[in-house]
């Protein structure tokens, strides 16, 4: 596991970016935080390294927003941001086929997706939360964030010495 200090927004952006530089298409990667932890902003941050140039905002109420690349990227033709929160059954997160959103050259990003990890196979999870040492008023929107990162299975295993290497400035 990583562990990391993002100081600002901008930080979570950087290391979003960091995470989509070694992100292939089919990838699955689980983020996960209370409530204003950053995970739309981690998003946000991955699919502007991708080139995504729209408002990516939280699926919230309609579960997964999609956004197609202008040109593939590491054979990531879309990057489709999932939205857990308002879901309580299996059923419910089988019924959104984010596996068959991932097989055809695209990555899943899901928000709240740790109540759920066992259905997703190899995936990376990030977990994001306020830095409790941030002395900043606590609800300001550019706050400290606490990020762990953790790889489950053997595609992100292959890949995890060159993600800690991009992500080295940000080890607590």
């Amino acid at each position: 596991m990583l562990h990391l200090r993002a100081s600002s927004t901008a930080d979570t952006h950087a290391v979003a970016a960091a995470v989509a530089a070694v992100s292939r298409s089919g990838d699955v990667i689980v983020l996960a935080g209370e409530m204003g932890a950053g995970k739309t902003a981690f998003a946000q941050g991955f699919g502007a390294a991708l080139g995504i140039g729209e408002p990516i905002t939280s699926p919230t109420f309609t579960l997964v927003h999609s956004y197609d690349l202008d040109g593939a990227v590491r054979g990531i033709r879309a990057m489709h941001h999932a939205d857990l929160y308002r879901l309580d059954r299996t059923s419910e997160v089988a019924d959104l086929a984010l596996g068959e959103l991932a097989e055809f050259g695209g990555v899943v990003l899901v928000e709240w997706g740790d109540v759920l990890e066992g259905v997703f196979g190899d995936h990376l999870t990030i977990h994001l939360d306020q830095d409790p040492d941030d002395d900043t008023d606590e609800l300001a929107l550019d706050r400290a964030r606490i990020i762990d990162v953790a790889g489950t299975g053997s595609t992100w295993a292959s890949r995890w010495d060159s993600l800690r290497n991009r992500l080295a400035e940000f080890t607590c």
